[in-house]
């Protein structure tokens, strides 16, 4: 059942990666790649290689052998995560790492600056016409807008992952990373997120990783599913839940239901 399509106009496209710690394969010979403009969740047990894949693409991890292709031919394997980030990855991880001192707005505008500059001077420095409608478009599409000038600290839980998503796309990134963005959300947090993941999806492309299965099947149009540093199989979500391999491993069969 896995989705068979040419990578040759992939935004992401992994060749027989495999990642070693210690004699252990996080990632074994993986094969992957996605579309631009495309929501993508990936999903899979413990071990399963998950975490790992988003470490590979943003530059946290470095294969053993393989190929990490970006775009049409930048070969992201050997960079530096601040270099692939300067290229248009963009990672949300599942922990928000705001700045809670500084106000919603103040934290766009931090992100932005990493961007082009990298120092916490330019929150001082005027921002152009281009780069106030950048943040000011990003607040409406978080849903932020209301609290731009209130203490990003004070946010609910579902905020500050709406932000810290904000954060990411600010910086115009073509290809965002998310690993388990609707931990710990309340169900009107979550269905927002979703709806927010998928109206991203309709200007870059976006990379879930996620173990809430109800969540899974509301957002997803494609779903891979790794085991053991592979693929396992991939498709609609319908077809990877009815497939008797991914019950085996995944869908509560005496397993662990994420790693």
């Amino acid at each position: 059942m896995t989705v068979a399509a040419s990578p040759g106009g992939s935004i992401i496209y992994l060749e027989d990666v495999t990642v070693e710690y210690d004699g252990f394969k996080a990632l074994n010979g993986l094969n992957f790649f996605m579309d631009y403009k495309e929501l993508r969740v990936v999903i899979g047990p413990n071990g399963a290689g998950k975490t790992t894949l988003l470490d590979v693409i943003s530059g946290k991890a470095q294969p053993t052998v393989g190929r990490v292709i970006f775009g049409r031919s930048t070969d992201l394997v050997g960079r530096r995560e601040n270099e692939i980030a300067s290229l248009g990855v963009g990672r949300k991880f599942q922990t928000p790492s705001i700045f809670g001192n500084l106000s919603v707005r103040e934290n766009l505008e931090l992100a932005l600056a990493r961007r082009s500059k990298g120092v916490f001077a330019t929150l001082q420095a005027r921002l152009s016409g281009e780069q106030r409608d950048r943040i000011a478009s990003t607040l409406e599409t978080i849903g932020l807008a209301a609290h731009a000038d209130e203490r990003a600290g004070g946010l609910s839980h579902g905020e500050k992952q709406w932000l810290e998503i904000g954060m990411v796309i600010v910086q115009d990134a073509e290809l965002l990373l998310v690993d388990e963005p609707v931990a710990g959300m309340t169900d009107e947090e979550t269905d927002k997120t979703g709806r927010l993941l998928q109206g991203i999806a309709q200007e870059r492309a976006v990379l879930v990783i996620e173990h809430d299965m109800e969540f899974v099947r509301s957002i997803a149009r494609t779903v891979t599913v790794l085991h053991e540093g592979s693929v396992l199989c991939e498709g609609p979500v319908d077809q990877v839940q009815s497939d008797e391999r991914v019950m085996e491993v995944y869908l509560g069969r005496g397993r662990d239901s994420d790693g």
